[in-house]
């Protein structure tokens, strides 16, 4: 059951939501959070029922080794071998389902002669399974109390956030439900939940899904060994980063919309990355519930930055690599995590620099945050090509026609015009003489909507005087900003109304969120 649908829309969802309140209603509580954990256990099993005992078998196991370690805490040895068993049972869950058929291919290649039967990945293993390792991690450490089993079973299974993400730790959503006025109706986290949910919904069936047929056929002719043009490679990383970004920050909205409407606060996890002037604010802006799980639960066990410089870069690197395997079991996903570690490895030594050299005092011009963000954009850009593409050759194939090893193609007519193109021996097949779509309107599109991620409002600036967030939003009153902050009145209950019409009519059929395969 998706978000997106019309079942969840007009039935899953309105059902939840008038049984939950009504329980809270006449105060049962307790009852109220039982019903969420059952409506929670009902969206996962829409999708393959036989993964509920995975789910529940990985809930049970976690929450009693939770208790064993609360209870033997003051045994050091017994918690901490308790704590490595929790950690064996998640790694080797995530192990068997995700990457299984990946050692296996990877041991075949170089000789072996294994067979397995495909396994399929259970959705959002990776998702329950990393929320589950900082609990134990945080009990462990002494940060966790002893929780209500139905507590730890909606913490663990919330659908809102289930599926996708925010990877949402124990301390930011447990406690609330012991809030008893957080549970109750209220017509203003509807409303403002609502809003969020729809915002959300119209970045992914209005925008997400419009783009995605550019950026798909681009990245299947490649796969099917179609030499693309200069121009075709870069509208489609172009069209594939617009895509995702509008597909991820939909859901990540939708999730916190849904959440409020029921008196949950989940984190942002989204914001703006694509205006970061540099790639280590982009990963304080992308997924940042996933960025934060990495820095506290890897990167700072590391050793973080406390032994010196390059060792701070051989964690950076080892952090960013297993990142890039959470999302997938392909090598593409390992060297777009090596990409990016390297860029983050480059951006701290190019601070260290500035800090160090007086001479180099002009980089930190705020003038220069333009030329910053163009080159922090197109490097992300450049590195979604491996998280697209099939395989390491369909990835290289790209990026060679992006930084052109493949060549450079214009229109024969303006070749005729200007002599001095023709002289360097341009070639004048056209800019995208394979023919893989209508790129008349493509390129129209995605420039617009790149134009909307860099320079319009997101969703936390334009929802911030009523849900305000930890991040750092927009306060500024420049151009259309203040007027784009929502408060409830006509003009937000006929747009929002005039969205939801939109929304509902451009629901043709269901496609799932690209992190769902994560």
């Amino acid at each position: 059951m998706l978000f997106d649908s019309y079942i969840f829309i007009f039935a899953f969802l309105p059902i939840t939501l008038g049984i939950y309140f009504l329980l809270t209603s006449y105060n049962f509580f307790k009852t109220a959070i039982n019903w969420l954990i059952f409506a929670s256990l009902f969206f996962y099993a829409w999708w393959n029922p036989k993964y509920l005992v995975l789910i529940i078998l990985s809930i049970m196991v976690n929450y009693y080794i939770g208790l064993f370690i609360i209870k033997y805490y003051a045994r050091k040895k017994m918690r901490a071998l308790a704590l490595y068993l929790g950690l064996i049972f998640n790694l080797g869950l995530i192990v068997f389902y995700k990457y299984t058929n990946f050692f296996v291919e990877n041991l075949n290649y170089f000789g072996a002669d294994i067979n397995v039967p495909p396994i399929i990945l259970p959705l959002a293993i990776s998702f329950f399974t990393f929320q589950q390792i900082a609990y134990l991690v945080d009990v462990n450490r002494g940060y966790a109390k002893k929780y209500r089993f139905s507590d730890y079973c909606l913490f663990v299974t919330f659908f809102p956030q289930l599926i996708a993400g925010p990877i949402v730790q124990h301390n930011q959503i447990i406690s609330q439900f012991g809030n008893l006025s957080n549970l109750q109706f209220s017509s203003k986290s509807i409303s403002v939940g609502f809003t969020i949910f729809l915002l959300g919904l119209v970045k992914k069936v209005g925008l997400a899904d419009y783009v995605a047929v550019y950026a798909n056929t681009v990245f299947d002719s490649a796969t099917k060994g179609i030499i693309l043009s200069f121009w075709e490679s870069w509208f489609g990383a172009f069209a594939y980063s617009v895509q995702l970004y509008f597909d991820f920050s939909g859901y990540s909205d939708m999730a916190v919309g849904l959440g409020l409407m029921f008196g949950i606060k989940l984190p942002a996890n989204f914001n703006s990355p694509y205006k970061a002037v540099n790639i280590i604010d982009f990963w304080r802006r992308w997924h940042i519930t996933l960025s934060t799980f990495l820095r506290d639960y890897l990167y700072i066990p590391l050793g973080g930055n406390k032994y010196g410089a390059f060792k701070r870069y051989i964690n950076i690197f080892i952090t960013m690599v297993i990142g890039g395997l959470w999302h997938g079991a392909n090598w593409t996903f390992v060297v777009w995590g090596g990409m990016h570690g390297f860029f983050i490895i480059i951006n701290h030594f190019w601070r260290g620099l500035t800090s160090k050299y007086l001479i180099l005092f002009w980089a930190k011009n705020k003038k220069l945050n333009i030329l910053y963000q163009m080159i922090t954009f197109l490097a992300v850009v450049s590195a979604w090509v491996l998280f697209k593409a099939e395989n390491i050759k369909v990835a290289i194939s790209i990026l060679r026609s992006m930084y052109l090893f493949n060549g450079l193609s214009f229109p024969n007519s303006l070749l005729r015009n200007i002599e001095i193109l023709k002289s360097l021996g341009l070639e004048t097949r056209g800019m995208f003489y394979n023919g893989l779509a209508d790129w008349y309107n493509g390129v129209l599109m995605i420039g617009v909507l790149i134009l909307i991620v860099l320079k319009t409002p997101n969703t936390l600036e334009i929802m911030r005087r009523f849900y305000p967030s930890d991040y750092q939003v927009s306060t500024e009153v420049k151009g259309n900003i203040i007027s784009s902050v929502w408060y409830p009145s006509k003009k937000w209950a006929f747009i929002t109304s005039l969205l939801f019409l939109v929304a509902i009519m451009l629901i043709s059929e269901e496609n799932e969120f690209l992190y769902f395969q994560f």
